[in-house]
């Protein structure tokens, strides 16, 4: 789509800063200097997996998707945003004769504010979701930084145990990435896991609820579902690479396809498992050619519809690699951020990537999300010895009024680490900051 310009401000650009909002959960998120070069996609891969593929940003230019923000150095603020969570525009601002230049490749909201940038992308945020109350969701547990994707059924059980003996608080038991055949095929066990039914039941017998992840607009290219069924795929779309395969995106307009995401969720609701981490939503909102003519971002709320539809009303959806905008009044828990790493820094560079700093980064510049939209999830508390810089990680955590959910194996966790983790397990805030 063309870019068309739509405003300017009259500032000195060495005094302005520029709040750029990234398109989904992992894209790098912040308000920066004219002059500090904000975050880019090391490689075309990750443009795919943590920005928004269909619009790269030219260089010497800030762009926002749905949201874009300028703060003068008097503290007023222009603000441009998406009309609605149904269409969500790139917004970019260049320099041209000393002026800020902003366009879009659709049309915009405009605010202005005279309270500085933190109130303003407050009080804007109040304005795209229906107020809603958000009730206080209790701390978890998840297998993934502890256990990656070779985690076993006896591994939730031992932490299950180590929980209740350790007095660790968690409410829920997240059995995360590891436990599928393949990416697509949710219902068929990876060989070496064990018994998806033993671990969910030595959960809820223990007064638990039980969590389960998927990636369920992900087909992967090894799975039984992308022989079986090509005709259930969105043509002409790629997913990008993980897990040492390439990825298709599951057509969630087709009425087969729509059936069995729905008949998976209802599955695991049958199971007793009650709380969905949904992770790389991306892909349902990528162009490409469906069973049904509709716009990408239709199509991607349709499938959380789907979703929601076999998990039951009562269940709790959470987010994850998800559109922002795309997903408002459709999940319960929202990622905000990168994936969190034992390492501070990005591997790449590139702070869309797992690292301490990216998800510090983008966690805390997106806190005003916060019960207005969904509950935030700044990501898990990780806090056993070979974390690095773990202290400035937990007080982070500590600041965030979000989802509280611990990833270490419990036996891993050193004194300081078990009474920090500890003390981190509350409940949300469920006042928006």
């Amino acid at each position: 789509m063309s870019f068309d310009d739509i405003g300017e401000v009259a500032c000195r650009p060495q005094d302005a800063r520029v709040f750029e909002h990234g398109w989904q959960s992992w894209s790098p998120t912040g308000a920066y200097r004219w002059q500090d070069p904000p975050p880019r996609p090391a490689d075309e891969t990750i443009q795919v997996l943590c920005y928004r593929p269909e619009t790269p940003v030219p260089d010497g230019t800030f762009q926002g998707e749905g949201l874009l923000a300028i703060e003068a150095g008097d503290r007023s603020v222009e603000l441009w945003s998406a009309p609605s969570p149904l269409r969500v525009p790139s917004i970019r601002v260049r320099e041209e004769r000393g002026r800020l230049v902003v366009s879009a490749d659709g049309p915009v909201r405009h605010h202005r504010a005279e309270t500085g940038l933190a109130q303003a992308l407050r009080d804007w945020a109040g304005t795209m979701a229906e107020p809603r109350a958000f009730p206080a969701v209790p701390p978890m547990w998840c297998t993934w930084y502890g256990y990656w994707d070779k985690v076993t059924d006896a591994d939730v059980i031992g932490n299950l145990e180590l929980a209740e003996r350790h007095g660790l608080s968690a409410d829920m038991f997240l059995i995360d990435d590891g436990y599928e055949a393949e990416i697509g095929d949710w219902l068929e066990g990876r060989p070496g896991f064990g018994s998806l039914e033993r671990a969910v039941d030595a959960v809820t017998g223990a007064g638990r609820r039980a969590g389960i992840w998927t990636a369920p607009f992900l087909v992967g290219r090894r799975s039984r579902i992308f022989r079986e069924h090509p005709d259930w795929l969105v043509r002409g779309a790629y997913a990008g690479r993980m897990w040492n395969q390439e990825l298709a995106v599951l057509d969630v307009t087709h009425p087969e396809a729509a059936d069995h995401l729905t008949g998976v969720f209802r599955t695991f609701a049958a199971m007793g498992i009650t709380h969905f981490k949904l992770d790389y939503l991306y892909a349902g909102a990528l162009a490409g050619r469906r069973n049904e003519d509709i716009d990408p971002i239709a199509a991607y709320r349709r499938g959380l519809e789907l979703v929601r539809q076999g998990a039951g009303p009562g269940a709790t959806l959470h987010g994850c690699g998800a559109p922002m905008l795309p997903s408002i009044g459709l999940v319960d828990i929202m990622r905000v951020s990168p994936d969190i790493a034992p390492t501070l820094h990005p591997r790449s560079g590139d702070i869309s990537q797992p690292s301490q700093l990216g998800a510090r980064l983008t966690g805390a510049a997106r806190e005003f999300l916060h019960a207005r939209w969904w509950v935030n999830d700044p990501d898990c508390i990780i806090l056993r010895p070979e974390v690095e810089a773990r202290q400035e990680w937990a007080a982070h955590i500590g600041r965030t009024g979000g989802l509280r959910g611990s990833s270490d194996p419990i036996a891993a966790l050193d004194d300081w680490g078990l009474e920090t983790t500890r003390r981190l397990m509350v409940a949300t805030a469920t006042d928006p900051s």
